[in-house]
């Protein structure tokens, strides 16, 4: 009975307010990528593999005096993440059909499970706009899902124009026109959208040309709108301008270093190389912006530094890369250690 009336006083003062944190780990050793001139260039810093209670809450605290453990929340099978403006993180998790949103200012973490009256059913992509609003594209409910800043569902998209979405995938959001791009697999198409949800134009249909795109998964957008895609099964690359405009290309089907075997997720960082994950090679692939193959980051393994089936990748806000390392069931975050342009 004392023990309970100590417990209950306890929660008392602490209240209700609850406390999250990642689940951290960090390699036994300096993990570093040359380049071709042998310099290093990349560091790995830590890997996440989910988030915990910190034990200050009330509901936490009571947890770990009676049974010893707090809750934590494991990656499942992570295949894209994305940095808000404040810093905040967010995880499309589509083995646990969630996403888990992070604010690390706050402590704040929530597991997006549903969107408006049903629940996510393969979320397979994240990003944020200005406003702190969450898109979250979901392959299975052919479906868009637009959240505010605390993870309440605002509306669905599911149209472009007079077409039906079909598989949406990848997403990426241009901060200076206020535009969220959409790569549709199954139309073999990409749409362009206001932050409302009305479509602006679409690029591409199914071929082998500039323009055109065999099941395109993965994108990224500059904050002026110059949009990269990942063209999975054509094997390469496409650039295009702020309008749609076809602008270059590059990449082919082969195993050697540079070419791509199923190319995913890329990015772009501030000095313009080029990211681009190949699920298959379980690496990353460095190129400049004109296309050129520089180095490769990682490997097939399960070690820090190693990748299995790797999909989505995203810099942050100060610069630090993020690789959904989706069948390892985490995600590895890397730091670019030197500003490099290359040719």
């Amino acid at each position: 009975m004392l023990l309970f009336q100590l417990l209950l006083t306890t929660v008392t003062l602490i209240g209700c307010a609850s406390a999250w944190k990642p689940h951290e780990e960090h390699a036994a050793g300096a993990l570093q990528w040359p380049d071709h001139s042998g310099k290093a260039r990349i560091r790995h810093l830590r890997t996440i593999t989910g988030f915990e209670e910190t034990g200050t809450s009330a509901s936490s605290l009571f947890r770990y005096i009676v049974f010893g453990n707090n809750r934590k929340n494991n990656l499942i099978r992570p295949v894209s993440a994305a940095t808000g403006p404040d810093g905040r993180l967010a995880i499309a998790d589509s083995g646990g059909q969630c996403v888990h949103l992070y604010v690390p200012s706050t402590g704040r973490y929530h597991r997006i499970y549903r969107a408006g009256s049903g629940d996510l059913q393969s979320p397979v992509s994240v990003v944020f706009d200005e406003a702190l609003r969450l898109y979250v594209s979901d392959s299975a409910r052919r479906s868009v899902e637009v959240f505010d800043e605390q993870g309440r569902h605002l509306f669905s998209i599911t149209r472009a124009g007079e077409r039906m979405l079909q598989r949406p995938t990848g997403l990426a959001y241009a901060s200076g026109r206020n535009m969220l791009y959409v790569a549709d697999a199954l139309a073999h198409r990409i749409y362009a959208f206001d932050t409302a949800g009305n479509m602006l134009f679409s690029i591409g249909g199914r071929g082998v040309g500039p323009g055109f795109f065999n099941f395109p998964t993965h994108l990224y957008a500059t904050p002026a709108g110059r949009l990269y895609v990942s063209d999975s099964l054509n094997f390469m690359v496409q650039v295009f301008g702020p309008s749609g405009v076809f602008l270059s290309s590059f990449g082919r089907h082969g195993d050697g270093s540079g070419d791509f075997a199923m190319p995913k997720g890329i990015a772009v960082d501030k000095d313009g190389t080029i990211y681009v994950v190949d699920s298959l090679f379980d690496n990353v692939q460095l190129f400049s912006e004109k296309g050129v193959f520089l180095f490769t980051l990682g490997e097939q393994g399960t070690g820090h530094g190693e990748f299995w089936l790797p999909s989505g990748i995203s810099f942050d806000n100060h610069g630090l890369l993020t690789v959904c390392d989706s069948y390892n069931q985490r995600i590895q975050i890397f730091e670019i250690l030197q500003d490099h342009a290359y040719d």
